[in-house]
C-alpha cells in the first residue's frame, strides 16, 4: 500500500544535529496519521508521499521546516518568588506570549531568585538530520480520520 491522504505510517526514526551526532532515537515506532492533519513535519510527509513499507530517506531540514526558528520573545527571566515551590530545571509551566495565548514554557535554570523560562521548542533554531525507516502503512479508520489521528498501538487512546 502506498502512502497517501488517510493512510496510518509506522516508522522508526533517528534525529542528529546538521553535523550527525544523534539527539534522539526512536524507541517504539512512531505512527501517525498520514494527509495534513498536522500529526508531523510538512517536509517529513511530502518526502513519504506515494512511498511503500521498507522505505528510507534521510532529510536534512533547515529549521523553519523543523522546530521553527528561535524566538527571544519567549526567553523570560522571573523572579522565583512567583513561582510555586518544588519548580526544578527540566519541568514545563503553563505560560502566555506577549500576546495573551497560552503557550508552555521550559524551566532552563534557576539562578538566585531568578528562574529562566524559554518558551521555545528545544530543537527549535537547529537544521535537523531525520533518518526515518518506514516499516508499516494501512488504511486509517473512518474514526481516526474523524478524529484527525491514529488510535491503538502507539497512537492515541481515549
Amino acid at each position: 500500500m502506498k502512502i497517501e491522504k488517510d493512510t496510518v505510517v509506522t516508522l522508526r526514526y533517528k534525529v542528529a544535529d546538521a553535523n550527525g551526532k544523534l539527539i534522539e532515537e526512536s524507541k517504539d515506532p512512531m505512527v501517525y496519521l498520514h494527509g495534513g492533519y498536522e500529526n508531523t513535519l510538512p517536509k517529513i510527509e511530502a518526502a513519504l508521499e506515494g512511498r511503500e513499507s521498507g522505505f528510507e530517506v534521510t532529510l536534512q531540514l533547515k529549521p523553519e521546516d523543523a522546530f521553527g526558528v528561535r524566538d527571544e520573545s519567549l526567553v523570560r527571566t522571573i523572579p522565583k518568588k512567583e513561582f510555586p515551590p518544588g519548580v526544578k530545571v527540566g519541568g514545563q509551566l503553563e505560560g502566555h506570549t506577549d500576546e495573551g495565548h497560552p503557550h508552555v514554557f521550559h524551566v532552563m535554570k534557576i539562578k538566585g531568585d531568578t528562574v529562566h523560562l524559554d518558551g521555545n521548542h528545544p530543537l527549535a533554531g537547529k537544521e535537523l538530520r531525520f533518518a526515518i525507516k518506514v516499516t508499516g502503512v494501512r488504511a486509517a479508520s473512518e474514526e481516526e480520520i474523524a478524529h484527525r489521528h491514529v488510535h491503538g498501538a502507539h497512537g492515541h487512546h481515549h
